[in-house]
């Protein structure tokens, strides 16, 4: 056992006091030779805040203070929530009177001062930050005649950020701006900083979306080092590489993607068995071939954790003379693979299956769309075209369909949302909103996936190695209880809310399919359920039904499954050394976290610019009127989805035909003479009155 789980196994046994590090010392019979190692074993467990030094210089575990380890998450408002990192405690309120300097996203200790009651939360304040999130604020500079201060663009980071008048950095009244905090913020004192970056007039073109990336910390270059690394890559397979791998090249194998892909990570091929069964080709490029651990491409991968995906960009994990090139599954070139050929029954079963090294030469670049007009319309011209893979795309979807069947019978959770895609013009400006179909060659290759990962995870979990899982946790009864509240209103209800089956949340999204309020209930029940995540163990994931999952098939995109492909590499050239194990079992820990927190934040971008560019595109529509659905309903006013799929909001204050309450158990406001009720899932009319993309904001009011 490692020291610094011994030291916490240690704290936990209930007859534990807090100690000094000498008493621990002496219990723990560390030798005079180990007392270096051991001090900084404790430091680094109170830097983590897994343990907590308390003034009087003794240690202990902070749940047997009444302390909380987690993340801040501030409201614009000035209160907050404290984020347990152990997802077994519930969040603990912050009054804005407990904030106590720190900031949004720092992760701090919380300490308890007012037990959870009915109707109310846990309370506590922030008694110590243990790492600052925002080392640097985007937001907007103003002037003033002595110095200058930034209006950050997170409502939630609450202070502005004081500029001495020697390091504006010569920025201009109104200009979008970097600033680097200098001095923390403390009780009634706001953070100082100085302007490191100006990016531009507030209003230019991409700015805004220039602003977020920024302020999410996603970096648009790679360092010289490692893009000469890159360069360093021989853009052919050299002749050895061929000796030692399985050669597919003769095989027809295609991959299917958006038109727009360049990084063409997967290809897939089907043949039908003479013994009735599916042999699937799952071939996903071999990026750790090329990115070696500990190289500055993999360190780079690593701090990056993912491509973040914008509207108008996108910004890659690697390098493009990788991602887009030795590394992309270009046709009719030769590319090095991992390949996963699985035998499958007539009832989705994987009866046997190989995992190897290869070389492949893609037979053609499909595109979802001409996979789903061939198999949905028969398009003659596409028919004739790819005549030679016609027999392949019909086995793909028999096989598509054989699998779906299987995981909706153990249960797996299909949520059907409409998407909606903006489109930019050359400037940057919305100019369409459209609805993005999932067709069957999408579905197809989600299928196929799917299996893949689920199959690596199960090969994995039986070796018995350190991995990266991808995870994703039983939902949190008191939620699915909420939610079950909730759903009575509209005459459902589910069973079982202790230990809810996945099946059983599969069964009320088909029985809400094509009712006004199925919008509404499946976004309801999607925010009671867990959020995925990386993790080191296989914990399941309840959303799929399934035991044991990962990701594997988005090495060029993803960096868990850069990991995923070196350990699995390295099993397959035999067993693991113990001193290799001990280091990949702290490492898959490590970039989990990592990786869990980057998706995040990358998740979160993606959907800010999002939400900026739809209202941008509202505000061309000051005046006009459109038709929706009641989404959200909360005591100051009614959240309304528009048929284009932009949500805004009436706020009570513009409802004036009548005083209206908010009736918290059955989600609707009333009408106090009228008795008028507004409801999630009603239909409205409504007309936009304000549309501010700055803040997201799209006031509407009722026709």
């Amino acid at each position: 056992m490692k020291l610094n789980e011994k030291i916490l196994e240690f704290m936990r046994e209930k007859a534990y006091n807090p100690m000094t590090a000498d008493e621990l010392a002496d219990r723990l019979d560390i030798g005079q030779l180990d007392m270096p190692g051991f001090f900084e074993v404790l430091r680094e467990l109170e830097r983590e805040g897994e343990i907590i030094k308390t003034r009087k210089k003794r240690y202990g575990i902070p749940e047997k203070m009444d302390l909380v380890t987690g993340r801040l998450q501030c409201h614009q408002k000035g209160f907050g929530f404290v984020l347990p990192r152990d997802e077994m405690y519930e969040d603990i309120y912050i009054p804005a009177d407990g904030i106590n300097g720190a900031m949004h996203s720092d992760r701090v200790i919380a300490k308890i001062v007012k037990g959870k009651t009915e109707g109310a939360k846990t309370e506590g304040e922030i008694v110590r930050i243990l790492e600052r999130a925002n080392k640097r604020v985007v937001g907007t500079f103003e002037k003033s005649r002595h110095f200058g201060f930034v209006v950050p663009d997170d409502p939630r980071i609450l202070d502005d950020v004081f500029v001495a008048r020697d390091d504006t950095l010569g920025a201009r009244e109104g200009d979008k701006v970097v600033v680097q905090i200098e001095r923390w913020p403390e009780r009634r004192r706001n953070p100082e900083g100085r302007i490191t970056e100006v990016l531009g007039r507030k209003g230019e073109v991409g700015v805004d979306v220039l602003s977020i990336i920024r302020s999410y910390d996603i970096p648009e270059q790679f360092p010289g080092g490692v893009l000469r690394e890159a360069d360093s890559i021989p853009l052919e397979i050299s002749s050895a590489e061929y000796k030692n791998r399985a050669d597919l090249r003769d095989m027809n194998i295609v991959t299917i993607d958006g038109a727009d892909a360049k990084d063409l990570d997967d290809a897939v091929s089907v043949e039908r068995l003479k013994n009735g069964k599916y042999r699937l080709g799952v071939h996903i490029a071999d990026v750790a071939h090329y990115v070696t651990e500990k190289s500055l491409l993999d360190k780079e991968a690593y701090s990056r954790g993912t491509s973040v995906y914008f509207l108008d960009r996108v910004i890659p994990m690697l390098p493009e003379r990788l991602s887009n090139g030795i590394c992309s599954l270009n046709p009719g070139v030769d590319r090095l693979t991992l390949s996963v050929l699985m035998e499958i029954d007539s009832l989705g079963n994987v009866c046997d299956y190989e995992i190897y090294e290869s070389v492949i030469r893609a037979s053609e670049r499909m595109t979802y769309s001409d996979v789903s007009d061939i198999l949905e319309k028969s398009d003659p011209a596409l028919m004739e075209r790819y005549e030679y893979l016609l027999d392949d795309f019909r086995a793909m979807e028999e096989l598509y369909r054989i699998l779906n069947a299987k995981r909706v019978e153990r249960g797996s959770i299909n949520f059907e949302f409409d998407e909606t895609k903006v489109l930019l013009d050359e400037k940057g400006k919305p100019k369409d909103i459209i609805k993005v179909e999932r067709r069957t060659a999408d579905r197809i290759i989600e299928e196929f996936m799917l299996v893949c990962n689920e199959t690596v995870a199960e090969h994995m979990y039986w070796l018995g190695v350190p991995f990266m899982y991808r995870v994703h946790e039983e939902p949190d009864p008191e939620k699915i209880e909420a939610f079950n509240k909730f759903i009575y209103n509209f005459g459902y209800s589910i069973k079982g809310i202790k230990k809810v089956h996945p099946k059983t949340l599969q069964g009320l999204i088909a029985r809400v399919k094509g009712k006004k309020e199925e919008r509404v209930i499946n976004t309801l029940m999607l925010r009671s359920l867990k959020r995925a995540r990386y993790f080191q163990e296989s914990l399941g994931h309840y959303g799929l039904a399934t035991i044991y999952y990962c990701h594997f098939t988005s090495p060029i995109r993803r960096y868990p499954d850069l990991v995923v492909h070196r350990i699995l590499k390295e099993t397959l050239k035999g067993p693991l050394k113990e001193e290799r194990i001990e280091f990949l079992r702290g490492f898959v820990e490590r970039a989990a976290m990592q990786s869990s927190e980057r998706e995040r934040a990358a998740d979160e971008a993606e959907r800010e610019v999002e939400d900026m560019k739809k209202v941008e595109y509202m505000a061309d529509r000051v005046g006009e009127e459109f038709d929706g659905i009641v989404s959200g309903v909360i005591a100051f006013g009614i959240f309304v989805e528009l048929d284009n799929g932009i949500e805004g909001m009436v706020p009570v204050s513009y409802m004036v035909d009548d005083f209206y309450h908010f009736d918290e158990k059955s989600y609707m406001l009333l009408g106090e003479r009228t008795r008028k009720t507004y409801r999630i899932g009603d239909s409205v009319r409504v007309q936009v009155l304000k549309a501010n993309p700055d803040e997201k904001k799209l006031d509407l009011t009722l026709v």
